[in-house]
């Protein structure tokens, strides 16, 4: 399952995807862990020390490899140098998966051995001094939607999303790649706002929303939040002495986590899984198009001086199904 987590900035989303992230890696899943939030911090949060966080390569320098190993064979994509981050797969496209060693993986991600198991650790790369004035963040996240553009996953394997903060996941078409979208808000009014924000971009989308509700210290906050959220209030999380110790750079075993925390990240992996029977390719496929298109017209065809609606394959639909050139 494709989850991301988002959420104002300082709510919490990154501490609580790398908790979910523990999770699934104790339980034995598969996981991909992506950071693409301009404060990179997932790493730290998955256990990693300043210099190990600092050593893991940044995906946005590797794009042309990425480009070119997911272009495969497709004859409507002239070269890799006229693929965009929104560029969809076709017939001979090479596709990503959640269990393989694939040159992609090599390049960009790195293994983070966590308690009872590892997962497969990506970062979009920090935003440098040389990007000042030049350049937006979202150059940076373009190399995590063509990934996940050409990514097919199936049942019990995980791509965990760490999101820039606030709605700025609106800036291009990632915001529909998820089955599932975990929404960390606190109980306060700058918290739900954020809440009532993302809800009202995705609306027509068909984006599944879940809050979380964070930082959560007594009945006026949950009522709060439920009166805020009503239905759409999966789980809330209070204060966590293993957290903290973690954030000290002191974790203790994971499976010493409060209880009660470990049933919400429970919860939190039943409402993903949950969503896996009503996925819809088709509309998935459709939307990458869509959004592909939008952004031909308003700056690729320019930017690349050819018509990039001709990289769309109108017969291809991406699913588990699908077989793609070795």
């Amino acid at each position: 399952m494709k989850i991301a987590f988002v959420g104002k900035g300082g709510s919490g989303k990154t501490t609580l995807s790398s908790l979910f992230i523990r999770h699934l890696a104790a339980a034995g899943a598969p996981v991909v862990a992506i950071d693409a939030d301009i404060n990179q911090h997932l790493g730290a949060a998955l256990g990693l020390d300043e210099a190990e966080s600092a050593g893991l390569p940044a995906m946005g320098e590797h794009l042309p490899l990425i480009k070119d190993y997911l272009r495969g064979s497709n004859p409507r994509i002239a070269s890799a140098e006229k693929m965009i981050k929104t560029t969809p797969p076709g017939e001979g496209s090479r596709l990503l998966r959640v269990r393989e060693d694939n040159p992609v993986y090599d390049a960009c991600a790195r293994p983070v051995e966590l308690d009872g198991g590892a997962v497969r650790l990506m970062v979009t790369g920090h935003f440098t001094d040389a990007d000042l004035g030049v350049a937006c963040y979202h150059s940076k996240t373009g190399a995590v939607e063509l990934c996940l553009n050409h990514l097919v996953d199936g049942p019990d394997e995980y791509v965990v999303v760490d999101m820039t903060a606030g709605s700025d996941s609106f800036a291009s078409g990632m915001f529909t790649r998820f089955d599932m979208t975990f929404l960390v808000a606190e109980p306060t009014r700058k918290g739900v706002s954020v809440y009532r924000q993302y809800k009202e971009y995705a609306r027509d989308f068909g984006v599944t929303l879940k809050v979380v509700g964070n930082k959560v210290q007594g009945p006026d906050d949950l009522d709060f939040l439920r009166e805020q959220a009503g239905d759409d209030l999966l789980v809330t999380v209070g204060h966590s002495d293993w957290v903290r110790a973690m954030e000290k750079g002191r974790p203790p075993r994971f499976d010493l986590l409060e209880e009660v925390n470990a049933r919400a990240l429970r919860a939190l992996r039943t409402a993903a899984d949950e969503t896996y029977g009503s996925r819809d390719w088709r509309r998935y496929t459709r939307q990458m198009v869509e959004f592909h298109q939008r952004n031909a017209r308003s700056w690729g065809n320019e930017r690349t001086g050819t018509d990039l609606a001709a990289q769309v394959d109108p017969g291809f639909v991406l699913g588990e199904e699908v077989v793609a050139p070795a």
